[in-house]
């Protein structure tokens, strides 16, 4: 057993959009076909017996999308949500920040091939992400920011600014 130095890898920072609601739906219509297709062929290959829809519809979901544990956290000034993404790099997650909306992505694919002799090995693995949540007030989106480290997004998105009350006195005209 030889020794082994670990490397702490540095803190990067991925881009953040602002109001992508139609590249967003995109992404909701696209997973969702996905795992419609997933469901069919788990009920094809069972000899289309009816009555296991929504088994094969779990089964497909679980199979294709990547859970992700989320821990949000709210001060008077801003919410830092912290977000497990292990696996995902830069390129591959979209983070989508509208005034009440977070919307968290990603699409991680690996290709593994293998040639002995004549023998040709080749193997494709795929894994989804994919969380919207629903934030209690509105947030300065031009302000978030983003950093993956670990497989751990680290959001920051300060609260807007909101406007004070005042009282308006009437003049006589």
């Amino acid at each position: 057993m030889s020794a082994q130095t670990a490397v702490q890898p540095a803190k990067a920072s991925v881009p953040v959009r602002t109001s992508a609601a139609d590249d967003a739906f995109d992404q909701i219509e696209e997973t969702y076909n996905t795992i419609a297709r997933r469901a069919f062929e788990l009920f094809d290959n069972r000899g289309r017996w009816f009555g296991n829809d929504l088994e094969d519809w779990f089964r497909a979901e679980s199979e294709l999308l990547q859970r992700v544990n989320l821990e949000i956290a709210e001060t008077d000034a801003n919410f830092t949500v912290r977000a497990e993404v292990p696996g995902f790099s830069l390129k591959e997650l979209t983070i989508d920040v509208e005034p009440r909306l977070l919307t968290i992505t990603g699409r991680h694919e690996a290709q593994e091939e293998g040639k002995r002799g004549k023998t040709i090995h080749s193997e494709r693995s795929g894994k989804q992400v994919m969380r919207v949540v629903n934030l209690p007030t509105d947030i300065d989106t031009s302000k978030a920011t983003a950093t993956l480290k670990d497989g751990v997004l680290n959001l920051e998105l300060p609260k807007a600014a909101h406007a004070k009350a005042v009282r308006v006195e009437p003049k006589a005209g």
